[in-house]
């Protein structure tokens, strides 16, 4: 497709070195960084899951040209889409509102990529289930967890408090391109609720992609379809 792949570790997880300042605005800084030290010019970003809003900070920056946001979790703070949360995920988005600390010292007290293997397969219908369970994919999966807290639970925290917290940029001031993918068998109760609809109204020049009978695994069962759309539109 002629596409090269940066897949970054975020400071805090994987090879990154922790940063105690991290926010939205030092990882748009970072990744701009990356990018003049390879000498790229253009790029586009795909943000999965969790990923979405910093996939988005870049595109409020102007530092991508298009965004895929895949199973991706939605501005959970905002009024309209709290409300359709189940209590306890719209308790942690209240505290991420009113004490961020406490909800970042909370998650980082218990997390680990084992908690995170169990929670991810607590939501996860059985289609998905059974995809990340598979021979030919756990394996790499848990792998990746596994990196991933490399550096204990410090990372994944502030990561988790910064998106569900308001989001310091506005999804209506965001012009490029975005594609917005959705298996709506996704039982996720921390990915849009709505499956991108409030996403799709709020972002002016986004396209909603949404897929019957597929889950969450999108992002590698229809990885093709996703990175040649992306390729077709930066």
């Amino acid at each position: 497709m002629g596409l090269r792949i940066l897949s970054v570790d975020r400071a805090g997880l994987g090879a990154s070195d922790t940063n105690a300042e991290k926010s939205f605005a030092s990882w748009s800084g970072d990744v701009a960084y990356l990018l003049r030290h390879l000498g790229v010019n253009e790029a586009v970003a795909i943000g999965f899951s969790q990923g979405a809003p910093f996939a988005l900070a870049l595109a409020d920056i102007g530092l991508v040209k298009a965004v895929s946001v895949v199973s991706g979790q939605d501005e959970l703070a905002s009024p309209g889409v709290l409300s359709q949360l189940p209590e306890a995920v719209a308790n942690m988005v209240q505290l991420a509102k009113d004490d961020p600390e406490r909800l970042e010292a909370d998650i980082a007290a218990i997390a680990t990529a084992e908690w995170l293997w169990q929670m991810i397969e607590t939501m996860s219908g059985p289609q998905d289930r059974a995809f990340y369970a598979a021979e030919t994919f756990a394996p790499l999966y848990r792998r990746a967890l596994d990196e991933g807290f490399r550096h204990g639970a410090a990372g994944y925290a502030r990561d988790t408090r910064l998106a569900m917290a308001p989001w310091p940029f506005r999804l209506e001031d965001i012009t490029c391109p975005v594609r917005l993918w959705y298996g709506l068998a996704d039982t996720s109760p921390v990915h849009a609720p709505d499956f991108g609809e409030t996403l799709s109204k709020r972002l002016p020049n986004s396209k909603l992609m949404r897929l019957e009978g597929e889950g969450s695994a999108i992002l590698w069962s229809h990885a093709d379809a996703i990175l040649e759309d992306l390729a077709g539109i930066g």
